[in-house]
């Protein structure tokens, strides 16, 4: 197992969900519970199969959601939350509540994932 030199607590929480989309595929499935690549990929706009496979892996790897794998043809993959997860809700709830509150006009709202 690798392990990281961390400066204070902050800085294991991001490089947990720190990153583009994690954040985002993590309130996907808060919200989801269960999810298929497919759907993730439909459901993040802009993000490429790599990168999503990437951080898929991450967040299995951290312990924040967990893969299942079905046994047949086509195969089909399943993404959950785990417990460790879930206890993020509340730290996403509050960046979802700040970016509704401080969004200002240098951005423009596609596809809003709070609420």
């Amino acid at each position: 197992m690798e392990k990281f030199t961390v400066s204070c607590e902050i800085e294991v929480t991001l490089k947990m969900i720190g990153g583009k989309y994690k954040p985002l595929i993590l309130n996907l499935l808060l919200k989801n519970e269960k999810m298929r690549f497919s759907q993730l990929m439909k459901s993040l706009v802009n993000i490429s199969q790599r990168t999503l496979t990437n951080q898929l892996r991450e967040l299995e790897e951290d312990g924040l959601i967990c893969r299942k794998v079905y046994a047949q043809v086509p195969p089909c993959v399943e993404y959950g939350i785990t417990e460790k997860g879930r206890s993020l809700d509340q730290i996403l709830e509050l960046m979802c509540e700040w970016g509704e509150k401080n969004i200002d006009e240098r951005f423009i709202m596609t596809c809003p994932q709070c609420k």
